[in-house]
């Protein structure tokens, strides 16, 4: 990859955007200078005018509805997990009752998705077998269909099996943690559905991911590693319209490594699909906010969201749904000068 040359983004938003100023992925945020980054380089600020049309196109090519939801403005997932050990909430949601009514609170509040997991992906958690993973999940999306619930449901998991059951009680979208690198036959499944999915970055597996994670450049060993799963994913019949894109914070990467990838989050604009952005509760908001426990990490958690959102990410995976959504309409409305 010597010599390439990485395009990112100098995002603003609010009023006075100039003349001649390019809109980012049809959203809210917008530009006129891009950071012109190589490897083993010094980084150059450069402005839009010294940039062909064609490097800048994936930047600025409006991104297409992904699950029924538009992504001209922010989009929150909320986190449904059904495990007994959770890192996050300590398994609140691990029997099936109290996931149908999280999930039902969740909707009630705003949540524009919901995305339900049966397998602990905290660091050092062991994999689970398939048809307990089925069991923890399939129960809990039918529930929330059997409840009303019409908003998009996505199953978190790694595992053809799995994502076959979910699918058939009602979810439609794919989040897998490992890129679609775990089970061969996901992906085929995905694209034989017509299904969106999320593609994250993660190095290593949960058993093992923050032992000793290592990088030549975070930054961009991570978007390369992206930029590869999704050409993978369209190769095996998954359209580029159909896929987001997570950088995969906390997944086998410090706590240096993680604020890397937030302060350049922009950069992965490039990738020419939505993003995702899933920092919420992670260990490192509890070492630099001080919080010990994880329920305790939502001011530091909406922090990061809105950080995310100033670089244009499409959509916040988050625990703290309400909170985060009356975050999110403040940050809107200071940043435009209006109620939205």
């Amino acid at each position: 990859m010597s010599g390439r040359l990485y395009l990112r983004p100098l995002v603003q938003v609010g009023p006075g955007q100039p003349k001649g100023a390019l809109r980012l992925a049809g959203g809210w945020g917008w530009f006129t200078h891009v950071e012109c980054l190589e490897r083993d380089k010094v980084p150059q600020v450069l402005r839009i005018e010294e940039c062909s049309a064609e490097a800048l196109e994936p930047l600025v090519a409006p991104r297409a509805d992904l699950a029924g939801l538009s992504l001209d403005r922010p989009r929150t997932m909320g986190i449904l997990n059904t495990t007994p050990d959770s890192f996050s909430d300590g398994g609140r949601h691990a029997a099936r009752a109290d996931a149908v009514k999280g999930g039902k609170a969740m909707a009630r509040a705003g949540a524009d998705l919901i995305d339900v997991g049966g397998e602990s992906t905290r660091p050092g958690a062991e994999t689970v077998p398939t048809e307990e993973e089925i069991r923890r999940t399939a129960p809990v999306i039918e529930g929330l269909r059997a409840a009303g619930l019409s908003l998009a449901l996505s199953i978190d998991t790694r595992k053809r099996p799995v994502a076959e059951a979910a699918v058939a009680a009602g979810a439609g979208l794919v989040n897998d943690v490992s890129g679609f690198t775990y089970d061969p036959d996901l992906a085929a499944f995905c694209a034989a559905q017509e299904l969106p999915v999320c593609v994250m970055h993660a190095q290593g597996d949960p058993a093992t991911m923050q032992e000793n994670p290592r990088y030549e450049d975070v930054l961009l060993d991570v978007y390369d590693h992206l930029e590869a799963r999704i050409s993978a994913l369209e190769a095996a019949g998954v359209p580029r319209t159909r896929i987001l894109a997570d950088p995969g914070i906390g997944f086998g990467k410090t706590l240096e490594h993680n604020l890397t990838l937030l302060a350049r989050l922009s950069l992965f604009h490039g990738l020419g699909v939505p993003l995702l952005l899933g920092a919420s509760r992670k260990r490192f908001i509890g070492t630099i906010g001080g919080a010990e426990r994880a329920d305790r990490r939502a001011p530091g958690s909406i922090g990061v969201a809105l950080a995310g959102l100033s670089q244009g990410v499409q959509m916040l995976r988050v625990h703290d749904v309400p909170q985060t959504l009356q975050a999110v309409a403040l940050w809107r409305a200071a940043t435009t000068g209006r109620p939205l």
